[in-house]
């Protein structure tokens, strides 16, 4: 219900700016959203580690930490003085810009930028010049897009989403951040999963950030608070029993030589191996046996696992798909988060209490092939959460896409309340001012 204060709030408070309904400069309550975000050139994704490190050059600031909760509700203050001043111009689907070519909509595309404060507001004038080119990149940036410079359609797509639908998402992100009660330790590991990247905090600061695949749309990953416990090399990965009932099932139905080929024993419940052809393969009955794929490079979870348990048996984990992490689109897993240089992030955990796990120390008991448990002294708190919206210290704000499109259900869920105290006259007005 708070959240639905926040745009009344701003429309109270918008006089005192001293500018009118309609306005779609940009004025002292436009969020500054970039401005700390570099323009750097595109860095060839050649390796996991460049990939890595290019998303680390980016910011050192992280998504989520303790003050997380307040800034975005500054953003969505800010966004909601825009909403009440007219937002933001839309730019034609027909339009057309490129660097050095005057067109019909090129002031336009200023003025949107502009009121986005990611271009300068004395720059309203002009074609479509590298100064805008820019601009565009850090937009891009920040809506998590490729960094091309360039309108590509799914630039002008998030350029037209209304300044209404980014305050939704703000108060949506503000709500799950609320209800979280996280641990935050000197070092914490982090899953923003609409973002789809892994951040590893030490002393607040981003000291790695890693490309991940998460849950597809229909098994979409959870938001969890957990503990990593351990770091497994060369694991086994014993295949949940849903998937062992469709896909294993689908699978041996045409292919009875499936399971050998993917080096996957088939157990009973004392782990004592059973024939495959004694199975009933229908996928009519909940399976009684457990499927589990040896280790090795065909191994699903690859080399690494990240064990951190919690009520849904998810976890961290290699892949021997490692082309996936190229993707822009990298919603593709069962519902576990899948890291690019994963290796990277399990000498980062490993080394503060036990400095021998060196990552040529862990890259050598992976190629020897047996499987290695190696426990974390210290456990190491980790957050998988779902913002869709957040401001990070440097202000700068940043949206994804609801790819799970969970923030509408939350505000539907929570408008009842909100029409209550409507209703009611009963605002906490001002115990939420002073927060």
């Amino acid at each position: 219900m708070r959240r639905m204060i926040v745009i009344a709030i701003a429309a109270m408070l918008a006089p005192a700016f001293g500018q009118s309904a309609g306005q779609t400069g940009a004025g002292t309550a436009t969020p500054p959203a970039a401005r700390a975000v570099p323009a750097k050139p595109a860095v060839a994704a050649s390796t996991p580690e460049s990939r890595s490190a290019a998303a680390l050059a980016l910011s050192h600031e992280p998504t989520f930490d303790e003050g997380t909760a307040q800034r975005i509700r500054e953003a969505a203050l800010s966004y909601s003085d825009l909403a009440v001043r007219g937002g933001w111009p839309l730019v034609p689907a027909e339009a057309k810009f490129a660097v050095g070519v005057t067109g019909p909509h090129d002031e336009l595309l200023r003025q949107r930028l502009i009121v986005s404060d990611d271009l300068a507001a004395d720059k309203a004038f002009g074609p479509f010049d590298e100064l805008v080119a820019e601009a565009v990149k850090r937009f891009q940036v920040r809506h998590g897009l490729a960094a091309t410079a360039t309108v590509t359609p799914r630039t002008l797509a998030a350029l037209n989403v209304p300044v209404q639908k980014r305050i939704r998402q703000l108060e949506a992100s503000l709500e799950r951040i609320e209800n979280m009660n996280f641990q935050f330790g000197q070092r914490y590991v982090v899953v923003n999963l609409p973002a789809a990247f892994a951040e590893a905090v030490e002393n607040d600061k981003v000291v790695r950030r890693y490309r991940v695949i998460v849950g597809k749309t229909e098994k979409p990953s959870p938001t969890l608070t957990a503990e990593i416990t351990s770091v497994n090399l060369n694991p086994t990965w014993t295949v949940p029993s849903s998937i062992a009932k469709t896909e294993i099932s689908a699978h041996m139905r045409k292919d009875p030589g499936y399971l050998a080929r993917m080096h996957m024993d088939l157990l009973d419940a004392h782990d004592n191996p059973i024939d495959p052809h004694s199975v009933d393969w229908s996928g009519t009955r909940t399976p009684n046996f457990t499927v589990r794929q040896q280790n090795g490079a065909w191994n699903a979870l690859g080399a690494v696992k990240i064990d951190m348990p919690n009520p849904y048996s998810v976890y961290m984990h290699d892949t021997n798909q490692r082309n996936l992490f190229s993707d822009d689109y990298r919603f593709d897993s069962h519902g576990c988060s899948r890291v690019d240089n994963v290796r990277d992030l399990a000498t980062w955990l490993l080394q503060e209490e036990n400095p021998k796990w060196t990552r040529a120390a862990i890259d050598a008991a992976i190629a020897t092939g047996q499987r290695e448990d190696i426990a974390l002294p210290k456990k190491v708190p980790v957050a998988w959460i779902y913002l869709t919206a957040w401001m990070t210290r440097d202000q700068t704000i940043q949206f994804r896409n609801d790819i799970y499109d969970q923030d509408e259900q939350l505000l539907e869920a929570t408008a009842e309340e909100a029409a209550f105290f409507s209703q009611s006259g009963n605002h906490p007005l001002t115990a939420h001012l002073a927060q």
